[in-house]
C-alpha cells in the first residue's frame, strides 16, 4: 500500500499550485499563515498565567524568556481540520517557505498538532514541477538554529514595543507605537528633514551656453558648461555645504552683474578648441534581483511601494512564475544560466552574448544564500507576452525577467568624450577684477555597441546620467574655431539634501545593515499606518509627531535607536541562525545589559528613566520668532507668546512651517480645533477637528481604553462649520447610523451617511436620501414609502470631464478631471483621488493630477474594520525545543 502524505503549505495559491504536481497519494493543505503568535491582548492570555506580571508581554523574562504561544481564534479551525487530515496520513511533509519565517512557521505546526507519524521539511525555491519533485524526493530536518533565530527576533521586538511604548503614550500622546526596526527607520526620515530645515541655500550664477561648430559638423550645435574665468575655477552648487558656505576655497562664485557682462563679452569673443579627449566607455550588467533591488527598481521604474511589490511578488511565486521573492542572493543556478543565455541568443543574437556565463557574488554582510537570485522560474523561461499575466503582475514578471535576461548579456560599449573650449574676449570686470579669458567644456557620451543595455537599464533616484544616456557631440579637432550660437546668464539656488523615497530609504537601510529584506515593505507600512510619515509625492515626510518620538527615544533610549546599535542586533540574530550564537545570551544582553559592560539594557532603560518633560518635549521653537510648533494631545499646532494658538496642516512638511508660515496660519480667523464638552453619557471629551478629508467630530478615549476601542467620529455635514458646530450636534452626528424600526417583516431600518452621501439601508436593500438633514428628521413612515417606490437602476450619463491630461505614467490609461459630489476629482477609471484645498481646478497641470492619484493609489483601498474577535480559549506555553540547548 502507497504511503499518504500530508503536505503543509502557507497559503491556498500555494496548495493548489502544489497539490498539480503531486499524485493522489499526497494531500497538500494550507495553513493560511502563521498559526500561533504571543497573545495580542489580556482576553488571549492563558488563565493560569494571568496575573502574573509578565503576561502582558507574553514573554517570562525570569525564566529563560519562556514565551506564551496562543492559536489565534481565527486559525482553530484550521488546526482542527489539519489535525483530523494528520490522522489519516503516514507522514508529515512540512513546506513552508525555506527562510526564518517559514522555518519558525513549520515549528509552530508541529508544536501545535504534535504530529505522531515521521516528520521531514520540505523546501524549495520555486514551485515548478522538477523543483517540487526534487524537494520530495530530497527532505531534510528542521532546522531549529533558524527557528531560535526568527523566535528571538519575534521575543525582542515583542519586548521592545511593550516596554517603550508605554513611555510614549504617557510622555507623547496615547497610543503610539515603538518598534525595534520601525523607530530607526522613522529617525532616518526625521534626520533627513532635520537637514533641510537646517539647510541654508547658497545662490550662485552661470551661464547657459550653445555652441556653433558649423555647417559640416554633426551636431552642429551642442551645450557647454563655463568652467573658469581667468585663472578662477567658477563655483557651480556642489562646492557649497548645507550651510550655504562656499567649500572650494579658490572657487569665483558669479553674482548676477558679473555672469550678464560675461555672457556679453562671450558673445563676441574668439573661440577655439583647447583639447578633446575620447575615452572607451564599458558598463557591465546589473546582478540579477534579490529584494531589495526588486523593491527599489519596482518602486522607481513602476511606481510601486515595498508593500505592492512584495505582495504582487509573493503572488507572482506562489503561481510558479518565479523564484522566492525573499533572499538576499544574486546568485543563479547552473539551469537558470543556460536558460537565459538561450534566450538572449534567440532574442537578440550571437554577439549579444558573451563567451562565458557571468557569476555573481553578493556584497551584502551575512547575506542569506539559502536561496537563488529572484529569477523566472524553471529551465525555460517564459517570455512576458506569453504568461497571460496582466497589470502589476505583467509588469513586474516583465522587470523581473528583463533584468535575469541582462546579466548573462554582453557589456554595453561606447566613446566618452570632453572636449575643452578656449574664450578670449575684451575686458570684462568679474567679481572686481578684469578678465579677458575664460573656459567651457563640453561632455557626451556615445553608446557604440548596446550589449546588456538593450534589455535592462536601471534607474536612478538623483539627476545623475543613467547608462542609456546619450550626449552626441561634432567630431572636432584642437584649435578649431567654434562660434557662440547661444549664452545667457543662469541664476541658481543649492537645494536641500533629498528626502527619502521608499526605494532610497530601503537602499539607506541597506546600506546601514538594519532590519532585513523580507521585512523593509512591513516596517514602511507601519511608519505610515502610525503616522510618523506621510508621503507627499514620492518622497517620505515625516510628521512633527514623528520629530516628538525621535527626539525621546533619542535622550531616553539612545542605544535602541543607535544604527551601529541595531545593526549590531541583526549580526547577533544572524549568528543563532548559523548556529555560532544562543539564543539566551541575545535576549539577556538586550534586555539586562551585557555582563560588564557600560551599556544598559531595555529593563534598566524604562525603569530608570528619570525625569521627563513632556512639554518641553514636543515643543519645537521656530528659530528665535517665540512662536513654538507644540505636538498636542489632538494633533500639532503653533503657539506665540501671546497665547495665540492654531493647528498645522496635517499635509505641511516641516520644513516648511517657518515663522512666516506659521504667523499666517495663527492669523486665521477660523478654529483649527475646539474642545465641544464632555459627553455626560460617557465621559469622554469631543472636540471637533480638521483633518485631511475636512472637518469633524471625535471622542477623545482615556489613556487606559483597551486597544481594541475606536472613538466614535463622525464627519461634519456640508452645512456645517468647525468654528459654529456644538456639543448636542457633536453627539447627534456620531450617533448614526439612526435606526428607524422595522418594515413589517420585521427588517430593521436605518438612516445613515456613507461615502456617496445619506441614505436608507434595510438588509442589502440600499436607498439614497435627498439631504444629509432628512438622516435626523425623517421618519419610519416616511422611510416606507420611499421602500414602496421601485427602485431606480443605472445612472444618468456621465458628464464631459472638465479637463484632459493624457495618459498616467503608471496605469497608462487617460487621466481626466471631473466635478463629484464632494468636489473636483482626478481618475483614471482605476483611481479617483479629490483636489486638495490650494489646487484650482482651472490651473491643474497634468504633473499635479498624475502626483494625486499616486499618492492616492499609493495610501490603497480604505481598510474595513474588523470583525470583533471572540476571547483566545486558554492554551498552554509550548514545550522547550527538543534536542536543543539554550
Amino acid at each position: 500500500m502507497a504511503t499518504k502524505r500530508l503536505v503543509i503549505v502557507e497559503s491556498p495559491t500555494k496548495a493548489t499550485k502544489i497539490a498539480g504536481y503531486l499524485g493522489s497519494d499526497y494531500i497538500v493543505e494550507s495553513s493560511r499563515g502563521h498559526v500561533r503568535d504571543l497573545p495580542t491582548s489580556a482576553a488571549e492570555v492563558p488563565a493560569k498565567y494571568k496575573g502574573e506580571k509578565w503576561a502582558r508581554t507574553g514573554v517570562d523574562v525570569d525564566h529563560d524568556f519562556r514565551a506564551i504561544y496562543v492559536v489565534s481564534p481565527d486559525k482553530k479551525s484550521t488546526i482542527k481540520d489539519l489535525k483530523a487530515k494528520l490522522a489519516g496520513v503516514d507522514e508529515l511533509l512540512l513546506a513552508t517557505d525555506g527562510d526564518r519565517e517559514g522555518e519558525a512557521i513549520a515549528w509552530h505546526l508541529m508544536e501545535e498538532l504534535k504530529p505522531k507519524v515521521p516528520v521531514k521539511r520540505m523546501v524549495f525555491h520555486e514551485i515548478t514541477k522538477s523543483a517540487i519533485d526534487e524537494a520530495v524526493t530530497n527532505p531534510r530536518e528542521l532546522d531549529v538554529d533558524l527557528v531560535d533565530a526568527q523566535e528571538t527576533r519575534r521575543i525582542l521586538d515583542r519586548l521592545y514595543g511593550y516596554e517603550v511604548s508605554p513611555v510614549l503614550w504617557k510622555k507623547v500622546m496615547p497610543r503610539l507605537s515603538a518598534g525595534r526596526v520601525q523607530s530607526v527607520a522613522t529617525r532616518l526620515v526625521v534626520d533627513r528633514e532635520r537637514e533641510r530645515i537646517a539647510f541654508v541655500p547658497a545662490a550662485y550664477w552661470d551661464l547657459d551656453t550653445t555652441l556653433d561648430a558649423g555647417p559640416d559638423a554633426d551636431p552642429r550645435t551642442f551645450p557647454a558648461r563655463l568652467t573658469t574665468v581667468g585663472d578662477a575655477k567658477v563655483a557651480q552648487g556642489r562646492d557649497f555645504n548645507a550651510a550655504g558656505e562656499l567649500t572650494s576655497q579658490d572657487a569665483l562664485i558669479l553674482d548676477e552683474a558679473s555672469a550678464g557682462r560675461l555672457a556679453e563679452a562671450l558673445r563676441s569673443a574668439r573661440l577655439t578648441v583647447g583639447s578633446v579627449e575620447a575615452k572607451p566607455y564599458t558598463r557591465k550588467p546589473y546582478e540579477p534581483f534579490r529584494t531589495t533591488t526588486l523593491q527599489q527598481e519596482a518602486g522607481r521604474k513602476l511606481g510601486f511601494t515595498s508593500q505592492r511589490t512584495m505582495s504582487v511578488a509573493q503572488e507572482l511565486y506562489e503561481k510558479g512564475f518565479i523564484t522566492y521573492m525573499r533572499t538576499d542572493s544574486v546568485t543563479l543556478a547552473g539551469q537558470a544560466i543556460q536558460a537565459a543565455r538561450r534566450q538572449v541568443k534567440e532574442l537578440f543574437g550571437e554577439k549579444y552574448l558573451p563567451a562565458q556565463p557571468r557569476v555573481y557574488a553578493s556584497k551584502v554582510k551575512n547575506a542569506q544564500e539559502a536561496h537563488e537570485a529572484i529569477r523566472p522560474a524553471g529551465d525555460t523561461f517564459r517570455h512576458p507576452d506569453e504568461t497571460g499575466l496582466v497589470g502589476d503582475a505583467f509588469r513586474l514578471y516583465q522587470l523581473i525577467w528583463r533584468r535575469t535576461l541582462a546579466s548573462q548579456m554582453a557589456d554595453a560599449k561606447g566613446e566618452s568624450l570632453s572636449i575643452r573650449v578656449d574664450a578670449a574676449f575684451d575686458t570684462a570686470q568679474v567679481g572686481g577684477a578684469d578678465v579677458t579669458t575664460a573656459a567651457l567644456v563640453a561632455s557626451g557620451r556615445t553608446i557604440t555597441f548596446p550589449g546588456f543595455l538593450k534589455a535592462y537599464v536601471v534607474s536612478v533616484d538623483d539627476d545623475s546620467a543613467s547608462d542609456d544616456q546619450q550626449t552626441r557631440l561634432p567630431i572636432l579637432a584642437q584649435g578649431q574655431a567654434l562660434e557662440v550660437a547661444a549664452v545667457a546668464a543662469s541664476g541658481h539656488e543649492t537645494r536641500p539634501p533629498a528626502r527619502y523615497t521608499e526605494p532610497s530609504l530601503v537602499a539607506k537601510l541597506e546600506e546601514l545593515e538594519i532590519g532585513r529584506p523580507s521585512t523593509y515593505a512591513s516596517i514602511i507600512r507601519t511608519i505610515t499606518a502610525r503616522d510618523y510619515v506621510f508621503k507627499k509625492g514620492s518622497a517620505l515626510v515625516p510628521t512633527w509627531l514623528a520629530f516628538a518620538v525621535t527626539r525621546l527615544l533619542e535622550e531616553h533610549f539612545s542605544e535602541l535607536v543607535d544604527y551601529a546599535f541595531t545593526a549590531q542586533l541583526e549580526d547577533q540574530l544572524d549568528d543563532i541562525a548559523a548556529g555560532k550564537a544562543q539564543r539566551l545570551t541575545v535576549l539577556s544582553e538586550f534586555y539586562r545589559g551585557p555582563d560588564g559592560s557600560a551599556h544598559h539594557g531595555l529593563e534598566t532603560l524604562v525603569t530608570e528613566l528619570g525625569e521627563i518633560d513632556a512639554r518641553a518635549l514636543s515643543t519645537f521653537p521656530l528659530g528665535d520668532s517665540g512662536i513654538d510648533v507644540r505636538v498636542g494631545r489632538y494633533g500639532t499646532y503653533v503657539e506665540a507668546a501671546d497665547g495665540r494658538r492654531a493647528n498645522v496642516p496635517d499635509d505641511l512638511p516641516p520644513d516648511a512651517l517657518t515663522a512666516e508660515v506659521a504667523e499666517e496660519l495663527l492669523s486665521r480667523p477660523l478654529a483649527e480645533e475646539r474642545e465641544l464638552g464632555v459627553d455626560e453619557a460617557t465621559g469622554h471629551l469631543v472636540v471637533a477637528k480638521n483633518g485631511r478629508y475636512g472637518p469633524y467630530v471625535t471622542e477623545v478615549l482615556p489613556e487606559d481604553a483597551p486597544k481594541s476601542a475606536k472613538p466614535r467620529t463622525a464627519s461634519l455635514f456640508s452645512s456645517m462649520s468647525l468654528d459654529s458646530v456644538d456639543l448636542p450636534t457633536a453627539l447627534q452626528l456620531m450617533s448614526l447610523p439612526r435606526v428607524l424600526g422595522a418594515d413589517a417583516d420585521g427588517a430593521e431600518i436605518t438612516a445613515q451617511n456613507g461615502r456617496y452621501g445619506p441614505y436608507l439601508k434595510r438588509g442589502t436593500d440600499s436607498r439614497s436620501l435627498t439631504s444629509e438633514d432628512q438622516l435626523f428628521t425623517i421618519t419610519l413612515e416616511e422611510a416606507l414609502e420611499i421602500y414602496a417606490q421601485p427602485k431606480t437602476r443605472g445612472r444618468a450619463a456621465a458628464a464631459a470631464p472638465l479637463k484632459e491630461f493624457g495618459a498616467d505614467p503608471v496605469s497608462g490609461k487617460p487621466v481626466v478631471l471631473k466635478s463629484g459630489r464632494f468636489g473636483p476629482y482626478v481618475t483614471d477609471g482605476e483611481t479617483n483621488a479629490t483636489l486638495r484645498r490650494d489646487d484650482a481646478p482651472e490651473a491643474l497641470t497634468p504633473e499635479r493630477a498624475f502626483e494625486l492619484i499616486a499618492e492616492k493609489r499609493a495610501k490603497g483601498p480604505a481598510k474595513k474594520p474588523a470583525a470583533k474577535r471572540p476571547a483566545a480559549k486558554r492554551t498552554t506555553t509550548t514545550k522547550a525545543r527538543a534536542a536543543k540547548k539554550s
